[in-house]
């Protein structure tokens, strides 16, 4: 009986339980209204519209768990797509792998330089990266341009990629429908970075950064180290998201993304990631994530406006933070014990 009482105590200590039982509540209120919300196919749509914000939203927290906060994501994902899908065009390659080794290439390159700002001339993270998001985007529309690119203008390569599936079957109608490759590159990144996380002296040094500076550098990490890792993940990450950006909507314009990235630090927030850093997991990032897309896909079909979208994304990380906070304190006053009387 003890051991059941810790077991569901522990469980409904963690941030995760109940953002999954708020998933989970308001999955069914969905399809309550529109039962077709809880299909296989519309599941299947779900994942492979959500893979690329799941996927930039790794390197948000990756940043969050240090104790920055990268604005400039969404910059470097886009410079990555526009870059890789234009040097494509212009070379006539039509070879998804090369679109990712550019992308990739321009998203740790890009990473690199905001690793250069924070860690060398110590400017905070949030100010870095509002510098160089515009920095990016600018340089991206000036030097590389500001034309679209239509399905017509892209390689093949993308249009294939983007409709590859890992698993297919048949609607009633005959419909070939299917689990996107999206998903398995997402599982992959998952399990690599939770991989360095657990398993790596750069992913405790993540952990110590985010959580003591001072006390991380006095241990013997090598903080220089990290933060170049980190921002350079970040932006493999962001370049990995841009070419699956492409290959969903078969359209290319430097102006997209730029703008949304409070959504995928939002989602990060709302799976409990503190926001001061040194706490937070993948898992509650990805449920985060999940919540978000589903609120957007959805707000329609239970009777609100899609101009409460950036309503409710406020008030997610407004209440996110809170939460957090809160659950921090009583974290600490159980630690510390009841205080001695005099």
């Amino acid at each position: 009986m003890k051991r059941e009482k810790s077991f569901f105590g522990e469980l409904f200590n963690h941030n995760e339980t109940y953002l999954a039982l708020v998933l989970i509540v308001f999955s069914m209120a969905v399809t309550a209204v529109n039962p077709v919300f809880f299909t296989l196919d519309n599941f299947a749509d779900l994942v492979k519209n959500s893979t690329g914000t799941a996927i930039l939203a790794i390197g948000v927290f990756i940043v969050l768990l240090s104790g920055g906060t990268d604005v400039s994501c969404t910059a470097v994902a886009i410079s990555a797509e526009y870059i890789a899908a234009r040097f494509l065009i212009a070379t006539g390659i039509n070879n998804i792998f090369a679109a990712f080794s550019i992308a990739i290439a321009v998203g740790i390159i890009l990473g690199a330089v905001n690793a250069v700002f924070v860690s060398i001339f110590k400017i905070p993270v949030l100010i870095a990266t509002l510098g160089t998001s515009s920095l990016f985007h600018g340089a991206l529309l000036q030097f590389v341009g500001t034309k679209s690119l239509n399905v017509g203008d892209l390689p093949q390569c993308f249009k294939d990629f983007g409709n590859l599936n890992i698993i297919q079957w048949r609607l009633p109608d005959g419909t070939p429908y299917g689990l996107s490759v999206f998903f398995a590159i997402l599982l992959a990144l998952l399990l690599l970075t939770w991989f360095i996380l657990r398993f790596t002296m750069i992913g405790r040094g993540i952990y110590a950064l985010g959580g003591n500076p001072e006390a991380a550098k006095r241990t013997g990490f090598n903080l220089h180290k990290i933060q170049f890792f980190i921002y350079c993940y970040a932006g493999f990450l962001a370049g990995i998201m841009g070419i699956i950006h492409i290959s969903l909507i078969n359209y290319g314009n430097p102006m997209y993304l730029v703008g949304t990235e409070l959504i995928v630090i939002a989602a990060v927030v709302l799976g409990g990631t503190r926001i001061t850093g040194g706490t937070g997991t993948l898992t509650g990032t990805m449920l985060g994530v999940a919540m978000i897309m589903i609120l957007q896909k959805n707000l329609v079909l239970i009777g609100l406006s899609s101009y409460w979208q950036d309503f409710f994304v406020g008030l997610i990380i407004v209440i996110g933070v809170t939460i957090t906070n809160v659950q921090n304190k009583i974290k600490i006053r159980k630690k510390s014990g009841p205080a001695l009387g005099v």
